[in-house]
C-alpha cells in the first residue's frame, strides 16, 4: 500500500498504516486491494498550519529530487568535478555506486542542469525494470541522441547511432547519457553491448560517453563483461553524511524552504543523524515527519525527544 501525506511517500505492506496516532486512517479490503481513506479536510488544513506554523514558504523535505533544493557538501562537489572531467576529456565510461537514498538520482539531475544545450547533447535514462532487452536500449539510445529514423533493424540502427554520433562530434558537441538504477541489467549481452558502443572512437577520445548511476550491486553486473569494467575511467562511491554534513544539510533545505529562525536544535540534529545513520532519503523523511509532530505538539524548536518519536514511529528504533 501506498500512503501520500503531504510530502511524505511511505510504504508499507500492512493493510493499514498510521504514522501518527492523532490521523485517522481505516483500512478497507476489497477487490482492488487496501484502501485507506483519510479525513482529506482535516489533513489540507493540517499541511497548510504545519507551513504557517513554522513560517515556511514550501516543504523542505521533499524526496521529489529538486534542483533548488540541491546540497553542494564536499563530496557532491568532488562527484561533480571528477564526472565532469570524465565527460569533458572523452573517456567513455564513469560509474557511481551508492546505497538506497545516497543521492544517486539527485547527482544525476544535477550533472545533467550542467551539461549545457550548447556543449553537450545529454539525456538521462532511468531504468525502471529488469526485462530490458540490447534492441530496447540501443532505441532508447537512439531517440535520445536525436536519431531521426529509428530502424527496427538492429545493424541498421547501429548505423544510425553511428551516424548521429558524428554530426554530434562534428557539431563541437559532447554525445552523453547517464543512466539510472542501471544494477537492474543484469545480463552479460547488455554489457557487451555497451563495451561495442564504447569502441566508437576518433582521434579525440569516445564518441560517446555514459555515466552508470546504481545500487553496489552494479559492481558484479559490470563483472559479468571484464574488458568493460576495464573501462571504467572513473569510479565514484557515494557515502553517508557526516554529523556535520547532516546539519549542514538540514539547514541549508530549510533555509531554501523560507526558514528564518531556529526549528531543529541541535540536539535533534545529533538525534536525526543517529537514526538516518546520514543518508539523504531518511534525512528528509525523518525532518519531514518531525515537523508534523512538532506541529501537533505545539513545539516551535523541535528537541531530541520529537525525533526519537518520530524515529520509533518510522521503525529506526525499537
Amino acid at each position: 500500500m501506498h500512503v501520500i501525506f503531504g510530502n511524505v511517500h511511505y510504504e508499507s505492506r500492512s493493510s493499514s498504516f498510521t504514522p501518527f496516532s492523532n490521523i485517522f486512517c481505516e483500512s478497507i479490503r476489497g477487490r482492488g486491494g487496501s484502501f485507506c481513506f483519510f479525513r482529506i479536510s482535516y489533513i489540507i488544513k493540517t499541511i497548510m498550519d504545519y507551513l504557517e506554523y513554522y513560517r515556511l514558504a514550501e516543504h523542505p523535505f521533499s524526496n521529489v529530487v529538486d534542483s533548488r533544493f540541491y546540497y553542494n557538501s564536499p563530496q557532491q562537489a568532488g562527484a561533480l568535478g571528477k564526472l565532469k572531467y570524465a565527460v569533458d576529456t572523452k573517456k567513455g565510461l564513469a560509474v557511481v555506486i551508492g546505497n538506497v537514498g545516497a543521492g544517486k538520482t539527485t547527482l544525476a539531475r544535477r550533472l545533467l542542469e550542467q551539461l549545457d544545450e550548447e556543449n553537450y547533447e545529454a539525456a538521462l535514462l532511468v531504468i525502471i525494470h529488469s526485462s530490458v532487452s540490447s534492441e530496447w536500449l540501443f532505441k532508447k539510445f537512439a531517440i535520445q541522441l536525436g536519431v531521426k529514423h529509428v530502424s527496427d533493424n538492429k545493424l541498421e540502427l547501429l548505423g544510425e547511432i553511428y551516424k548521429r554520433l558524428n554530426e554530434i562530434n562534428e557539431e563541437g558537441k559532447k554525445a552523453v547519457v547517464l543512466m539510472d538504477e542501471v544494477q537492474m541489467l543484469n545480463s552479460r549481452e547488455i554489457m557487451e553491448e555497451f563495451r561495442g558502443l564504447l569502441n566508437m572512437e576518433s582521434s579525440e577520445g569516445k564518441m560517446v560517453n555514459f555515466v552508470f548511476f546504481g545500487l553496489p550491486e552494479l559492481d558484479h553486473v559490470l563483472m559479468l563483461d571484464e574488458p568493460l569494467k576495464q573501462r571504467v575511467a572513473v569510479r565514484i562511491r557515494l557515502t553517508a553524511y557526516s554529523e556535520e554534513d547532516t546539519a549542514e544539510y538540514i539547514n541549508h533545505r530549510l533555509k531554501v524552504a523560507g526558514a528564518g529562525h531556529e526549528i531543529f536544535s541541535s540536539e535533534a540534529m545529533r538525534s536525526v543523524f543517529k537514526y538516518s545513520n546520514g543518508t539523504p532519503r531518511l534525512i528528509n523523511t525523518i525532518c519531514d515527519n518531525a515537523l508534523l509532530e512538532g506541529f501537533l505538539n505545539k513545539k516551535q524548536v523541535l528537541d531530541e525527544t520529537v525525533i526519537t518519536n518520530v524515529a520509533i514511529d518510522l521503525g529506526l528504533k525499537d
